[in-house]
């Protein structure tokens, strides 16, 4: 096989023109600002050790300092420990940001070699295996460290920081830090914090069955200081614990608010009761800052006047998730307070039923929307990248623009959009109409007229051509925001049999009845967005043959996340021949996740997903769900880049047992 720097053209066959013109077509004929360009998508470790070794000139670009500025290794799975040592050890002086994010293979002696990048500004090793002394030795080596991202892992010990360490952390003016144990971390030591994000997935009850307390952390020698803060930021998975101890980084903000703060959000799953530290910080942020950023646990803003006191400078983002918030209350407390909002980019109602709705006690949540508040909201708010307005009925009245989808066409800017099942229904369904029944290919049964032979009348539904009327709102609506990347369209019931930061709800509600209308035209309308990147359907019970999921394999050629739950009627998959062939042309699809009841994970399926060349995650979640071992087995054995596989399903012990000693027995080659 010829090199990369080799020509390959016969010129003595080619006329002179021809020659000059694959000269001038050559890989190495373009100039330098565009195979940079090209260089930059390539992984940093094929980067260094692989393309730059081809030839002279890749060798000098490979070293430009716009590639070795920044190395990202997170999700990088060949990214082994040797391999790992020789990039440091080739370009670890030039880098300035490094990302090991998620890097857990790496062993802590390997993870110790980041202390040779000396010049490192900006540094990431959130699921790095380190302990305190090694965390010690690599920071005591970086001190022009500004940005930096670990773990807290039981057994942290902050008296083992050297004075070195301590010194570089008093530098340190971003910090992520994620809390696996009750611990104040490395906080106090980072005296000239701006932006702080805290993760806290700290469990109830260790492995031994003890409970775990908060109050563990009074014993430490100091507490944080935030004195420079300006963002602060905290995410709090299912658990008493990780409640009790949040309060404790929060007890020291009541005590002095910072005059800086510009930003403060706290996502908070289920309820969060406020205490009195709590509603003493709350009202000397009202009277002392400006905020840019909001989002509060429902529990702290409903029956509430918090809103109106507080004052926003140049808001960016809100989140009102789950919080009872009318829509006159959103409309005086939030956009006629004087505040100009062009600046905001991201809104989360979430859950919120009765934002849409203007201010009524004998209102019931399935009621149409007040059209007049989402007009005055898209009027105030049309910079809007990011909106979530899912986890609610929002049933768009009768009458021509003031459908929730055409008025939502007007937010051109959006990026990411999350809607309920129902608020894409074009109209609320008529009693005196019966529900039209799509057609069908299956075989008659019994008797029956016979079906006669020819060319079919209407579109094929698994050709991935049959697309919604022009005339659909939905249809309008993706049309009018061509460069969305998310986008989610999920049941206003729905509820995951396996929620990642909610707890789990075991009673689930029926579909609302305004999502019966929205099928498989409307999931093929998503196929117009080229630039799709997340996708989500969830309970659409009118999914029947599963032709739109053709259209978006076919057209949505950048999509690289998928997640499928309910879709048609509860105990069948009707979908599967669909799916399978949507599957087969979705060549970047990294994560898929599929949660539905009595799905047969069979060799089909398998076989179509083993076509997902980059396919590295998949999760599978199915109540009495089947599925084939040795198909399972193939798949692993075809796709060497999944490195998640997770199947819940209604298989016995034993079954996922051996799969699992099957898994492990096997050669997994460069995985």
């Amino acid at each position: 096989m010829a090199s990369i720097g080799e020509d390959t053209s016969n010129d003595g066959d080619a006329p002179p023109a021809a020659a000059a013109v694959a000269d001038d077509a050559h890989l190495l004929g373009f100039s330098d600002e565009i195979l940079l360009h090209i260089l930059s998508h390539v992984p940093s470790i094929d980067l260094i050790l692989n393309v730059r070794r081809t030839c002279r000139k890749l060798a000098a670009l490979c070293l430009d300092k716009s590639l070795t500025h920044t190395v990202l290794l997170q999700k990088d799975y060949e990214a082994s420990e040797d391999k790992v040592k020789r990039l440091v050890t080739e370009i670890g002086r030039e880098v300035q940001q490094l990302s090991m994010a998620g890097c857990y293979w790496l062993s802590g002696s390997t993870v110790e070699h980041v202390a040779r990048c000396r010049g490192l500004v900006k540094v990431n090793l959130s699921g790095c295996h380190l302990t305190s002394l090694r965390l010690s030795k690599v920071l005591s080596a970086l001190q022009r460290l500004r940005s930096l991202a670990i773990d807290v892992s039981p057994g942290f010990d902050a008296s083992q920081l050297s004075g070195e360490c301590k010194a570089t952390l008093s530098r340190v003016r971003e910090l992520k830090q994620t809390l696996y144990t009750p611990s104040y971390g490395v906080v106090p030591c980072c005296t000239s914090l701006e932006k702080l994000l805290l993760y806290f997935e700290i469990l109830d009850r260790t492995r031994e069955g003890a409970v775990l307390s908060g109050q563990l952390m009074v014993g430490q020698s100091n507490v944080p200081r935030y004195q420079h803060l300006r963002v602060f930021y905290a995410r709090l998975a299912p658990g008493y614990i990780n409640q009790e101890v949040v309060r404790l980084y929060l007890a020291v903000l009541s005590d002095r608010t910072p005059e800086n703060l510009h930003a403060f959000l706290i996502s908070v799953p289920g309820s969060f009761a406020e205490s009195g530290a709590t509603k003493n910080l709350l009202e000397s942020m009202a009277r002392n800052v400006a905020l840019d950023a909001l989002q509060l646990p429902k529990s702290w803003l409903n029956g509430s006047a918090l809103l109106q006191h507080m004052k926003f400078s140049s808001p960016f983002y809100f989140s009102f998730s789950r919080c009872a918030l009318s829509g006159g209350h959103l409309i005086r407390r939030v956009i006629d307070g004087g505040r100009d909002l062009r600046s905001l980019a991201g809104l989360n109602l979430s859950g919120c039923a009765h934002c849409l709705a203007p201010d009524s006690l004998l209102r019931k949540a399935e009621d149409d929307i007040d059209s007049g508040i989402l007009e005055t909201l898209v009027a105030a708010c049309g910079n809007l990248r990011h909106l979530n307005l899912s986890a609610a009925h929002h049933h768009s009245p009768e009458g021509p623009g003031r459908h929730l989808c055409q008025l939502l066409a007007r937010l051109c800017h959006l990026r990411s959009l999350s809607l309920p099942v129902c608020a894409v229904a074009d109209s609320a369904p008529r009693a005196d109409r019966a529900p039209v029944q799509p057609a069908t290919h299956a075989v008659p049964r019994g008797f029956g007229k016979k079906v006669r032979i020819g060319v079919p009348s209407g579109p094929d539904p698994f050709s991935g051509q049959a697309g919604p009327l022009p005339s659909s709102v939905f249809w309008s609506l993706l049309k009018s925001v061509p460069f969305l990347d998310r986008l989610e369209l999920i049941g206003s019931n729905f509820s995951s049999a396996m929620p990642r930061n909610e707890p789990a709800i075991r009673n689930s509600l029926p579909p609302c009845g305004r999502a019966q209308s929205v099928g498989d035209s409307e999931v093929a309308a998503i196929g117009q967005l080229a630039f799709l990147r997340h996708l989500t359907l969830a309970q659409l019970p009118s999914i029947l043959t599963g032709s739109g999921l053709v259209s978006i394999g076919l057209q949505c050629q950048q999509l690289q996340s998928l997640s499928l739950a309910h879709l048609g009627t509860m105990g069948k998959v009707a979908y599967m021949s669909a799916l399978s062939d949507m599957l087969k042309h979705c060549r970047r699809l990294k994560d898929l996740r599929l949660e539905q009841p009595y799905f047969s994970a069979n060799a089909q399926f398998f076989q179509a997903l083993s076509q997902c060349s980059a396919l590295q995650r998949l999760c599978l979640v199915s109540r009495s769900g089947t599925l084939q071992p040795e198909a399972v087995l193939a798949f692993m054995a075809r796709c060497l880049h999944v490195v998640v596989c997770h199947l819940f399903t209604g298989e016995s012990l034993s079954t996922c047992r051996s799969l699992q000693q099957s898994l492990l027995r096997r050669p997994s080659g460069p995985r």
